[in-house]
């Protein structure tokens, strides 16, 4: 006990809890202050640093080097915390410490907009002071003893998980909101409430899905007449071809900023005039977070059911198979294939995929570097492999899920060209002012979704069979400076449902079928796979029309 309360080790451990406080009001926006917090979310930051204090004590041996370590990986949570709620308006959580390995795996997604000097720097300053600890700092063995020490160190993580334990069992419920819980519990606390919750968290059933009864396949019996399996061959010749296509950040920013070309997306203006059904999209993301809302349309299982899972439910899909209008459209006999112009592995799609009912996935490894438009897989290229999906001589009819690439962040790492803003951002000024300019690199690159919409109507119009598209967008993009100069735009994105026979004058819909729908993310793949098959599709999970809304 003499060694325990030693200065040589009270003085590291409360500079260090000290420390952690200061670093804790780093956070933007900062949370509440102690006082205000309760006594358990204030038990659980204790017990949390006395528990990490021990933990490296053990080991690290050095006292000071474990309060520098503790603190240094605490200031890169805070500097990630900052950073995501200024690009996502959303703060660090718990299922977000897996990002750092993504960030290994691709970088070029995440460490700029970290900041690459700032990455550099710390790293520099990290090896240095690894080194220096090392050599100056003393091992505490050296000095108590091995068994002196290890008794220490024990008891120390020994009464912090004890901490920790009682301070979570009077913690509150979260809200699954973190911007507010951050607020209310603190940095520590809402990491441990948010882990806790995901842990003890169940992955939502199969008959959660709205798809669930659409999935399973019925095959034709032993003694169904031959009249009857013909007129199941005739029906199947006519369903169409669907292409659903989830366009990276794809939105319509001209209300949002009149300094925008009037013309900068024709093939998008023409297609709301002509779809059976359009309007906004409440997606569960902002700036990024791609597979929520993607996990969304696919499965049509609300993010709320998902409960603490909801943040990244590829996770659990990757584990657990669940029902999807890939397996719907699977189980009435369609070929199912995914397109995504990126690593496969890439949150975990190359497991999540398969599951959720896709026989094919068409990721980087089909495209050539030629493709590429700026830092990633052109849309037009992607066009062009669906087209060429089109194409194919397979009888069977055809679902397309397209993931798109080309407008992903970061945008800062391109420069915009002074011919392409002239069309774009027609009144600018050039050089362009600092909030302008990633805005003209994003337009750039919608100009070319929106050539890419054009070209799969097309490659729809050209097959033979009827064809069906859904297009919209997985989130708004990240635009900071942007945002601060004009304020943000609403969250919601567009999507349409369009049909060929529109196209041809062959659809006798009534004439509220293209009005305005205001639809939940969960909702759009329900709506197209209803689209596919029309009106009369004998499911009660097929719901009827939503009242229309009016869109601004």
């Amino acid at each position: 006990m003499e060694f325990f309360l030693s200065s040589t080790f009270i003085s590291p451990l409360l500079v260090g809890l000290l420390g952690s406080v200061l670093f804790e009001a780093l956070l933007s926006p900062r949370p509440q202050p102690l006082w205000k917090r309760g006594i358990a979310a204030n038990t659980l930051h204790l017990g949390s640093w006395l528990l990490l204090f021990g933990g490296f004590m053990l080991l690290l041996q050095r006292p000071w080097f474990a309060v520098v370590f503790i603190l240094s990986l605490q200031l890169v949570v805070v500097q990630s915390s900052n950073t995501k709620s200024r690009t996502l308006n959303e703060p660090f959580i718990c299922h977000d410490f897996e990002y750092f390995w993504d960030a290994i795996l691709h970088p070029r997604l995440y460490v700029p907009f970290f900041g690459i000097g700032l990455a550099i720097a710390a790293s520099s300053a990290g090896a240095v002071a690894i080194g220096s600890f090392l050599v100056f700092e003393p091992s505490l063995i050296r000095q108590w003893g091995g068994t002196a020490f290890l008794v220490n160190s024990l008891m120390l993580i020994a009464i912090g998980a004890l901490l920790v334990w009682l301070g979570w069992r009077k913690l509150p419920s979260i809200s699954l909101n973190p911007v507010m819980d951050l607020d209310q519990l603190g940095l520590f606390s809402s990491l441990w409430a948010y882990g806790i919750a995901l842990a003890h968290s169940q992955p939502p059933t199969p008959d959660a899905s709205p798809f669930q009864p659409l999935s399973q396949h019925q095959p034709l019996s032993q003694h169904q007449s031959l009249a009857q399996h013909s007129l199941e061959l005739d029906a199947d010749a006519a369903k169409p071809n669907v292409v659903l296509v989830q366009s990276e950040s794809f939105f319509d920013p001209r209300p949002w900023c009149s300094e925008i070309a009037a013309d900068l997306l024709p093939n998008y203006d023409a297609t709301c005039q002509e779809a059976v059904v359009q309007g906004a999209l409440n997606v569960p993301a902002w700036g990024a977070n791609t597979v929520r809302t993607e996990c969304a349309v696919l499965t049509g299982i609300a993010p709320d059911t998902w409960g603490p899972r909801q943040f990244n439910p590829y996770r659990t899909l990757s584990r657990h198979t669940l029902p999807s209008i890939a397996s719907a459209f699977k189980a009435q006999g369609y070929r199912t294939v995914c397109v995504h112009p990126y690593p496969a592995t890439f949150y975990m799609r190359d497991s999540v995929i398969p599951k959720l009912g896709f026989e094919t996935f068409i990721d980087i490894r089909a495209f050539e570097s030629q493709d590429k438009h700026g830092q990633y897989i052109g849309d037009q290229a992607v066009a062009r492999r669906v087209g060429r999906l089109l194409e194919d001589n397979d009888n069977r009819p055809l679902f397309v899920f397209v993931i798109t690439m080309e407008n992903h962040g970061p945008l800062h790492l391109e420069a915009p060209e002074k011919a392409g803003v002239a069309s774009t951002l027609p009144a600018a000024p050039w050089p362009l002012p600092h909030h302008l300019r990633d805005l003209a690199v994003y337009l750039h690159h919608l100009g070319e979704s929106d050539k890419m919409l054009g070209s799969v109507k097309a490659a729809l119009n050209s097959a033979i069979r009827p064809g069906l598209l859904g297009w919209y967008g997985d989130h708004v993009p990240i635009l900071p400076a942007a945002y601060r100069h004009y304020s943000p735009p609403a969250s919601s994105t567009p999507y349409m449902i369009w049909s060929t026979e529109v196209d041809r004058n062959l659809c006798d819909q009534p004439p509220i079928e293209s009005a305005s729908y205001m639809l939940e993310a969960n909702e759009l793949g329900v709506h197209l796979f209803k689209r596919a098959f029309g009106r009369d599709i004998s499911s009660d999970v097929i719901k009827a029309e939503p009242e229309p809304q009016e869109q601004e």
